[in-house]
């Protein structure tokens, strides 16, 4: 079974108590969300692979290491697109795969509607991005999109999930570790994660309705 990583840094998770506030503004919202978004990343990369190397050193040559693998980041749109965005500001090589997914809200089915991958994309490791973890269909539609195109090593990444989540995700990919900023209580009547924190695409774009 895969594992579940709840961050438990304190840097952590004084920003996802910033995030939950109904009172953030979009601005500051987006803030949050690249921050956490990079912490989390911090703690899903330690086991990615490098390689040695000699870098010359206004002094002297020195022995350096250097990242090995191809790194793809997947960010379900729209909301993943603040989590992407900022990991790649730690790792810029990274490819950038789009990926459209929106969940019905008569069947609760994720529906995939954009899809920028390619049959020959070649990739190491791949990291699923997407702010919140509540029904897992988005998720394990995802997860299941990259494993047909022969990509095997893979992370989910999510700020906030619900147990309800972890538990389709788990059953429907195994051998995919889960990264998560916060397990919340549950899911309400309407599928959102309770207490969460709202849509996290609207709070981040600042289209919320009143």
């Amino acid at each position: 079974m895969n594992p579940i990583h709840t961050s438990q840094h304190p840097l952590l998770l004084h920003r996802v108590g910033q995030l939950r506030n109904r009172e953030t503004p979009a601005p500051q919202f987006r803030r949050l969300v690249r921050e956490i978004a990079q912490l989390l990343f911090w703690e899903a990369s330690r086991d990615l692979a490098v390689e040695s190397y000699t870098v010359a050193t206004p002094l002297a040559d020195c022995s350096a290491q250097r990242l090995q693998q191809r790194i793809g980041l997947v960010p379900i749109l729209r909301a993943g697109l603040g989590m992407a965005d900022a990991i790649v500001e730690l790792v810029p090589e990274a490819q950038v795969w789009h990926l459209g997914l929106y969940r019905d809200h008569k069947t609760l089915q994720p529906i995939t509607y954009y899809n920028k991958l390619s049959a020959h994309t070649r990739l190491d490791v791949c990291y699923v991005v997407d702010p919140m973890l509540a029904t897992g269909g988005s998720a394990v539609a995802a997860l299941g999109i990259l494993k047909d195109w022969n990509i095997r090593a893979l992370r989910f990444l999510a700020i906030i999930a619900a147990p309800e989540g972890v538990r389709v995700l788990q059953k429907a990919h195994p051998d995919v570790p889960i990264y998560l900023g916060a397990l919340d209580s549950h899911l309400n009547e309407h599928s959102y994660i309770v207490p969460g924190l709202g849509d996290a695409g609207d709070r981040q774009f600042g289209t919320v309705t009143e």
